[in-house]
């Protein structure tokens, strides 16, 4: 098991990205804030992530113009210095940098948008992708090599997979070279939920056919949405990908930086596959808490004994389910990261315990983004089990863990 504690870089910035389901920043344990440092190994070998290793790119980045799509998890070496920083240390020509959802230094509300901005403390202009920018490809052409280090989650409705998607396709349009710098996945012993198969459900939180645990790395879903053709026209990207060293998909990674303001631990960067579909619900995840995706309620004891209060945190102030107002429901904080996994039973317990069950899914075609499908949100209306849920896509899961072997980078789970 790789321990890492959760770093927080002081951030500034503008940019926005997609719809995801985002974070604060509290130790579950000691509800204090998370530290700085950072150490991992697993069979006594230190997890070198793709960005790390700077021998590998660097050279390939002389005398070129050169663009970034990062975030505050785009950091470098034991020091955690941002990629940017490096990047302009080492004497790189860049001319703009590319920010998800939450911004570039990590501090936008999610679903928020931003427009384009200057990073304060480099000066690098900083462009978002957001609904469309009309000037999109005249940035991209002004470049030669483009670089993309995101920390993705493992779920197909955290939008820094969508971000890629879309890095992709300009860079196959303008047919310039880009470099993924791969990270661990710290969901990716699993693979898991619907898949998605109907455009009607495609969105920012669900732009892929793939499962809603996906199970791959960054770079393995490049390698995929390349060899599948899902690029526009079938058009392919010229990619290379920086492998990470001493990892594989049996391995826990707990995030050295916090991937978005509402996943502050492993606990709720675990957590959060299975509670996310609350989203498409009024019911609580934890924001506006110290426990965002660690705890669940609602403003009616039926839900549970425990109670909390959300209010307002940093990057969770203007969506907040419950705000204000005592929820009741369950604490899940003392819950061991390593054993969670994806399951429907917290969706499926509290739907029982709704008294109105018609008022349950509150943004059903939201839910059904999520899940990449009505499906779901049919099987828990009519009263199915998880076990008669879970036969239902079975076919589906296995049909896709065959494609995503073909595009593994790392020893598999299974």
């Amino acid at each position: 098991m790789i321990k890492t504690n959760l770093f927080a870089l002081i951030l500034v910035v503008s940019n926005t990205l997609f719809i995801s389901c985002g974070s604060s920043l509290k130790s579950v344990q000691t509800n204090e804030k998370a530290g700085s440092s950072i150490s991992g190994d697993i069979s006594n070998k230190v997890v070198v992530p793709g960005a790390d290793q700077l021998a590998l790119y660097l050279p390939q980045l002389k005398g070129k113009k050169v663009g970034v799509m990062g975030n505050q998890t785009s950091i470098v070496g034991p020091d955690k210095k941002h990629l940017v920083d490096v990047l302009m240390d080492n004497k790189v020509d860049l001319k703009f940098a590319f920010a998800p959802e939450h911004g570039f230094r990590g501090n936008v509300e999610r679903g928020e948008k931003f427009g384009n901005d200057i990073d304060q403390k480099t000066g690098l202009p900083l462009f978002t992708l957001y609904g469309g920018n009309k000037k999109q490809d005249s940035i991209v052409n002004s470049i030669d090599v483009m670089i993309f280090d995101l920390q993705d989650v493992g779920a197909r409705f955290y939008t820094y997979i969508t971000s890629l998607h879309r890095v992709m396709e300009l860079c196959a349009k303008h047919n310039k070279k880009l470099i993924v710098l791969d990270r661990p996945n710290p969901n990716g012993d699993q693979v898991d939920g619907p898949v998605r198969h109907d455009d009607k459900f495609k969105s920012d939180v669900s732009w892929h056919k793939i499962a809603m645990i996906h199970g791959l790395t960054i770079g393995e879903l490049a390698q995929m949405i390349n060899g599948e053709h899902w690029l526009e026209n079938g058009r392919q990207v010229d990619v290379q990908v920086v492998k990470v060293q001493n990892w594989d998909h049996k391995t826990m990674y707990d995030l050295p930086v916090i991937p978005s303001p509402s996943l502050p631990n492993q606990l709720s960067v675990r957590l959060y596959l299975s509670l996310c579909l609350f989203e498409g619900t009024d019911i609580s995840v934890g924001r506006g808490t110290d426990w965002p995706f660690q705890v669940l309620g609602y403003t009616n004891s039926v839900y549970g004994s425990f109670t909390f209060t959300p209010g307002e945190r940093h990057g969770m102030s203007k969506h907040v389910e419950g705000k204000g107002a005592t929820n009741y429901g369950i604490d899940l904080r003392a819950l061991d990261p390593e054993k969670q996994k994806f399951t429907l039973k917290y969706v499926l317990d509290f739907y029982q315990k709704t008294p109105d069950k018609s008022t349950f899914f509150a943004r059903p075609e939201f839910f059904d983004k999520l899940a990449g499908t009505d499906q779901l949100r049919k099987q828990i209306l009519a009263g199915e089990s998880e076990a008669q849920i879970r036969a239902s896509w079975s076919d589906d899961l296995k049909n896709y863990k065959q494609m995503r072997k073909k595009y593994l980078l790392y020893t598999d789970f299974e």
